[in-house]
């Protein structure tokens, strides 16, 4: 592992992953072995095959992180952003740590955990917990833990530290029981706090904006055990505090374990009640069948399924055959409507989902279907034959059909169905309409989901850049967000851009008052690295 130097900078770190890149795009061999023994898209790969990935700035970015020991390029420049304040006051250092260890829940801002950048720090000041022992706990410095309780055997419940925190709580929540080197320590510490008498429900309110640091809510709380079950996914963890009587019915344990289906199964061997929680909801926006058939196990008489509300969710979120009959052998009734009195089965061939009609037909809900549903139908499941031949008798069609068919385009660009959204557009459904979970065109889906090809292909067929969504910004503002944050594995974010350029989108040109900003048509935006050089035209390789 490369070492930083003691005060690094991100402009250099900046520079050094463009040197790479340039050196790679060149076919410097040297350049090459670096992203083979650092990029994991390009481990095992030989050098023909490294060069046929066309890599960009943001890979050099990631190996250039991975080669200093950070899992990305965000970690390291977290890691960059607090070492400037190392010179400073404890308690500024103190506190600059506590949040990248901790989400925005417990500090109070919309910042991820950032658990190898907290690692470097403290291995870089390791006299930060020595004096602290709200900050060993989350650290999991057992010697210091020991020795504050021998003094102060009240202090085990008292919060504390820079964000307030009880000491069990500080542990569970702590990110860096993810890292292997810190996880043995952690959980001593919290079998300490346990042994000497710490109150298994420890909490603390949410942090969430409007809630703040200094004035969490008093409605939604954070409970040792959601960190240790819903936060950090820890199995052994949950078992521990939930022998140790922490109660499973918490109001966020059961919803945010179901990516961690052993933590799930352990809420619910001890009592954790599904009904009321959003679990069932929330285990139809993840494609996990088995977690799924779990909770419903546990959920006999729960009141969602006597409601239309779960059925209707499966279809919109394109789940499975196999839930619609598991929600439908919990006893859900296949003829339930939309507000509007559109049935399940309906609904489900809007969708495009064939399969799922059928399931729902086999359990009699069928009914006369509409031509304008048919035609939706066609168009949704990407039939453009079938779609051509309906329009052929009704060439009103898509025009007149009601808002809530039109509002398919948009919903199905926001679930990635491309070629549905294709046919749509080619048979003349508006492109601007706006639908999905933030009312957004389907553009927007497409440059949030970073679909270059779709949003290309939209622009082409009279999509604008300046199309809103319901945060009150365009597609410009979708891209700065997207760039950023990637909330879609895979996504081409720098495509979009090119696609948006392309299409009138203003070009940019840097903010004077602020380094890390371009303006693009008089507002300040950021992007990511590459989407801003792009923009700048400081880099002329062309998307992929």
């Amino acid at each position: 592992m490369k070492s930083l130097p003691r005060r690094p900078d991100i402009d250099q770190l900046k520079r050094q992953a463009k040197e790479l890149l340039a050196e790679y795009r060149r076919g410097n061999p040297e350049a090459t072995e670096r992203f083979r023994k650092s990029l994991p898209a390009a481990v095992g790969r030989d050098d023909q095959a490294i060069a046929q990935l066309r890599l960009r700035l943001h890979d050099a970015q990631s190996c250039i992180a991975r080669e200093y020991g950070f899992a990305s390029w965000v970690d390291l420049s977290s890691f960059v952003d607090a070492t400037r304040l190392q010179a400073s006051e404890p308690a500024v250092l103190e506190a600059v740590f506590a949040r990248l260890v901790y989400a925005g829940d417990i500090t109070g801002g919309t910042n991820r955990a950032r658990p190898s950048a907290a690692a470097r720090l403290l291995a870089d000041n390791p006299s930060l917990i020595a004096q602290n022992p709200w900050l060993a706990c989350t650290a999991g410095d057992v010697a210091v833990v020991r020795r504050q309780i021998d003094v102060d055997p009240s202090w085990i419940n008292r919060p504390g530290g820079p964000l307030n925190l009880p000491p069990l709580v500080a542990a569970t929540h702590s990110s860096l029981l993810r890292r292997a080197e810190y996880r043995d320590r952690l959980h001593e510490t919290i079998d300490l706090l346990l042994e000497k008498g710490a109150d298994p429900n420890q909490a603390v309110g949410s942090r969430w904006s409007p809630a703040s640091l200094n004035a969490p809510s008093q409605d939604h709380k954070l409970t040792a055990l959601y960190g240790a079950a819903g936060q950090n996914h820890d199995p052994d963890l949950t078992r521990v505090l939930l022998a140790a009587g922490a109660d499973p019915n918490d109001g966020e344990s059961l919803y945010h374990s179901l990516e961690a289906p052993a933590c799930t199964r352990l809420l619910l061997e001890a009592g954790a009640i599904v009904s009321g929680t959003n679990a069932l909801l929330r285990a139809l926006d993840l494609d996990d069948i088995d977690t799924f058939r779990l909770l419903l196990s546990h959920a006999r008489g729960a009141r969602e399924l006597s409601e239309g509300r779960l059925l209707l969710w499966a279809i919109r979120r394109r789940r499975s055959p196999a839930h619609i009959e598991a929600l439908l052998a919990a006893g859900v009734d296949p003829s339930v409507k939309t507000r509007d009195g559109v049935s399940a089965y309906t609904q489900a061939l809007r969708y495009g989902l064939s399969d799922v009609a059928d399931v729902l037909h086999n359990a009699g809900a069928m009914e006369d279907v509409s031509d304008e549903d048919l035609f939706v139908a066609a168009c949704a499941r990407g039939d453009a034959d079938a779609a051509r031949h309906i329009k052929a008798r009704r060439p009103d069609l898509p025009l007149a059909l009601n808002e809530a068919q039109l509002q398919l385009l948009p919903e199905l660009a926001a679930a990635g169905c491309a070629e549905p959204v294709r046919v749509m557009i080619e048979l003349g459904w508006p492109v601007a309409v706006r639908g999905g979970d933030w009312s957004a065109s389907a553009l927007n889906h497409a440059v949030f989901r970073g679909d270059g090809a779709l949003a290309r292909f939209l622009l082409e067929h009279g999509a604008s850049w300046t199309e809103e969504h319901g945060f009150g910004d365009n597609a410009c503002g979708t891209l700065s967000w997207a760039s950023l944050n990637q909330p879609v594995e895979g996504g081409d974010w720098l495509a979009c851009a090119d696609a948006l350029v392309s299409h009138g989108m203003p070009t940019a040109h840097r903010d004077p008052d602020d380094p890390a900003s371009v303006i693009i048509n008089g507002r300040r935006k950021q992007f990511s690295d590459e989407v801003t050089a792009f923009l700048l035209g400081e880099d002329a390789e062309p998307p992929r």
